[in-house]
């Protein structure tokens, strides 16, 4: 069985990544489509398989630029020829699922969340840019928000990665869809005894507005309480100019010293909606316990007086309440570690395996 995995862009390690990473390890012949490909960026995992790009790599700065020629990329994916795959999976958060499959193939999209710069968060992304890109967002989204619904047509099954996404899928694309979680690599982490966090408190993702970095650093400045963010974004600056006495902007770290925190931390909070989250599951497989706002992924991910605690709104007022409640909280580390293995990489390859397995010929995936 000859088998193509089709990824939006290769530019870094994220969460849609990892989902790639297993998938590399369920099929390890595998042939890779992208737009975009940044191989020292990308694990030796995927790396090992043949990559082939669409004619996006070859415009100007592709690995920086790609998000532009995002108008171009319903044209790119339609240019590939996968004749001769007999199984194909998009991995769906950008454009991935609008190749044309051979007639006999099986399409299979794993979809994270359908495009949210046109669908759930358009009026968010076209609030927050300038007049002339304003100007030309609404045909170019109205162009692409109708090819993205015409092409769901093209796929044969859908799998969610969460409940939350699993609604939209229904609600964008018309579609039902099974939902299998991501995988976390949940023996990566270290977890210290209970006793042994320091009173710190962690943010950790990508500093992109619908995350609300500036929410969580404006809470803990008001609070005068210590904050540890790690990441990068196009909100870097920005936050290291609000960040207080007490809040620390170490941005992009090493696995390690992100583990390291995880470890040490009182709670990871996190303060955005998110279409699933690994995050607080890593925060979680550390042995540490989430505040989260009550919304999105992590109604499925956060066990409420288990693994962490909600707050109701996006305010600093609701996040200062959070903490106070956190604060009082019993650690219960072995509930939260079993929790976290919930999400593990196997389970996450079994479940996958399971559904081809219903949907392919008997005996294709030996």
């Amino acid at each position: 069985m000859r088998v193509a995995l089709i990824h939006y862009w290769l530019v870094t390690m994220r969460g849609g990544e990892k989902v790639l990473e297993s998938l590399c390890r369920m099929f390890p012949d595998a042939d890779i489509f992208t737009h975009a490909y940044k191989p020292e960026a990308i694990s030796p995992v995927i790396r090992r398989h043949r990559v082939t790009t669409t004619f996006i790599s070859r415009l100007p700065q592709p690995e920086k630029r790609y998000r532009s020629y995002l108008p171009l990329m319903p044209l790119a994916l339609e240019q590939l020829d996968l004749r001769g795959y007999d199984l194909v999976i998009s991995c769906e958060a950008g454009p991935a699922k609008g190749i044309i499959p051979a007639p006999d193939a099986l399409h299979v999209c794993y979809c994270h969340s359908p495009m949210r710069y046109v669908w759930n968060m358009y009026h968010d992304y076209r609030d927050r840019s300038g007049r002339l890109k304003q100007m030309a967002m609404v045909p170019l989204t109205h162009y692409i928000r109708n090819w993205d619904a015409v092409s769901a047509m093209r796929v044969d099954k859908f799998i969610a990665n969460s409940e939350n996404v699993r609604r939209r899928i229904a609600r964008y694309y018309e579609r039902d869809a099974a939902v299998v979680y991501p995988p976390v690599s949940t023996e990566d982490f270290t977890p210290l005894a209970p006793d042994a966090a320091e009173d710190f408190y962690l943010m950790v993702g990508e500093l992109v507005s619908y995350k609300r970095p500036d929410l969580a650093v404006a809470a803990f400045n008001r609070l005068g309480r210590r904050l540890i963010v790690i990441g990068g974004g196009e909100m870097l600056e920005q936050i290291r100019r609000m960040a207080g006495p007490t809040v620390t902007v170490l941005g992009p770290q090493p696995f390690d010293v992100l583990r390291d925190h995880y470890a040490r931390c009182r709670a990871l909070v996190f303060p955005g909606e998110e279409d699933f989250g690994i995050v607080p599951l890593e925060a979680m497989a550390s042995g540490r316990p989430v505040l989260a706002f009550a919304r999105g992924g992590a109604l499925e991910t956060v066990t409420e007086g288990v693994s962490g605690l909600f707050f109701d709104t996006q305010s600093e007022e609701s996040i200062l309440d959070g903490v106070e409640r956190m604060d009082r909280f019993k650690v219960d580390q072995p509930a939260i570690l079993a929790h976290s293995r919930e999400f593990s990489e196997p389970l996450f390859r079994a479940r996958m395996g399971d559904l081809l397995n219903q949907w392919l010929p008997a005996g294709a995936m030996k």
